[in-house]
């Protein structure tokens, strides 16, 4: 291992690194102009009494933490691998609760994880083409938990109209300071009465219609299918 990667891979880099995203986190929700859509979903479930599953792709993981109002935490399902560990550190700082695992088949101690949560009473979000994708593809273990806890999902997203995209996997945005925002809240699936792959289905076209929504409401183009589809 070179002394580069031994340097980016400690534990005080990784520390330090977290904080500066924090506070650019903080810094470009502070200086940018909200709007939200559909808040209305989430709060008659909560004054139901219910928990909820909030769902959103991996790329727009970034301003998520902001869209939550009540003061009771909520927590996010993280993969416990090398960049899973770094998100995590920067959720916690941000005021997170970390449920590790992933939404996959194979994360079945996580998806545990989710399911005691919710029937707790606790609410938890989950990027569904997490960790690795293919991006923009629901896996099943979101509807499973979902099914096992009998709480709805809530499929969400937020866009910039400044912005950056990266090149990772996931082409994920990084928001800009000073500029306009918006936050989409779809209406709940309830995906107790469906076959697992057509909730599946439901749940990837919803967030497909609900981030390509807020992006047009901000002017951006959305992109195209073949390029959500290209391989990172």
């Amino acid at each position: 291992m070179t002394l580069r990667k031994r340097l980016l891979g400690s534990a005080a880099v990784q520390s330090i690194a977290a904080w500066l995203i924090v506070r650019y986190i903080h810094l470009a929700h502070a200086t940018t102009r909200w709007d939200v859509e559909g808040l209305e979903h989430v709060e008659a479930i909560r004054n139901a009494g219910r928990p909820l599953i909030a769902c959103f792709w991996h790329q727009r993981i970034m301003m998520m933490r902001f869209l939550w109002r009540e003061p009771a935490p909520f927590s996010v399902l993280v993969s416990p691998h090398r960049d899973g560990r770094q998100l995590s550190r920067i959720m916690r700082r941000l005021g997170v609760n970390i449920i590790e695992g992933s939404s996959n088949r194979e994360g079945a101690a996580g998806l545990r994880g989710v399911i005691r949560t919710l029937k707790g009473g606790g609410c938890v979000a989950v990027t569904p083409d997490g960790p690795r994708g293919p991006r923009r593809r629901v896996q099943p273990g979101v509807i499973a938990a979902a099914r096992a806890a009998g709480a709805p999902i809530v499929p969400a997203a937020f866009s910039v109209r400044r912005r950056a995209l990266l090149g990772t996997w996931d082409r994920f945005l990084v928001a800009l300071p000073f500029t306009r925002g918006v936050y989409v809240i779809g209406a709940p699936i309830d995906v107790g009465g469906l076959e697992p792959e057509a909730a599946r289905r439901l749940l990837e076209a919803r967030l497909n219609e609900i981030t390509g929504y807020a992006d047009r409401l901000l002017g951006v183009a959305a992109p195209s299918a073949a390029e959500r589809d290209a391989p990172a």
